[in-house]
């Protein structure tokens, strides 16, 4: 029984020539492939061709849900449900509402802020093919590495391999899946 392949990977010396390889790839036109590296590289979002992440419309969806859902609460619960009166204020003294609309607001963007970064992420994944790759284990501490996807339309193994030597790769392996 034949073995799947994940792709190619490739370890780098610092985090410029990451930068510059994955830069290489993007202008090649290769769309499925990640870094890695043991610390955010300002910058590599843009050489990588990613688009704007979509958490912050999420959590603005769910905070102004959150807000209305306060405030009609607040509001059906002292007009309707249990009209009293307080000392001859209004039943509907939204003022006083603010608060609670504020915290609510505060709950629902911060359950919609983890929950959708665990969607967008896929987490929690417990493993990837990228741990087959045998000098993987240095990348949370001193290694920077890139992997190109097989399923990409670009891939070739020749030619990605030489591509990732031109880039300055080194320790080119191809990752079973």
């Amino acid at each position: 029984m034949g073995k799947s392949i994940y792709g190619l990977m490739a370890e780098f010396d610092s985090p410029g020539s990451l930068m510059k390889a994955a830069e290489g790839l993007r202008d090649s036109g290769y769309k499925k492939f990640e870094t890695y590296s043991p610390f955010p590289i300002h910058g590599m979002d843009a050489a990588m061709g990613l688009k704007e992440s979509v958490l912050g419309w999420i959590v603005l969806v769910f905070g102004a849900t959150g807000l209305t859902c306060g405030f009609l609460l607040q509001t059906w619960v002292s007009v309707f449900a249990y009209e009293i009166t307080v000392s001859g204020k209004p039943l509907f003294s939204f003022q006083a509402f603010v608060p609670v609309c504020f915290e609510v607001m505060v709950l629902f963007s911060g359950i919609a802020a983890v929950f959708g970064m665990f969607a967008l992420n896929r987490l929690p994944q417990l493993y990837h093919s990228v741990f087959n790759y045998k000098r993987f284990a240095i990348a949370s501490s001193h290694g920077f590495f890139v992997s190109v996807e097989s399923d990409d339309a670009h891939y070739s193994e020749v030619d990605t391999t030489r591509l990732l030597e031109k880039l300055g790769g080194k320790h080119i392996e191809t990752v079973e899946a």
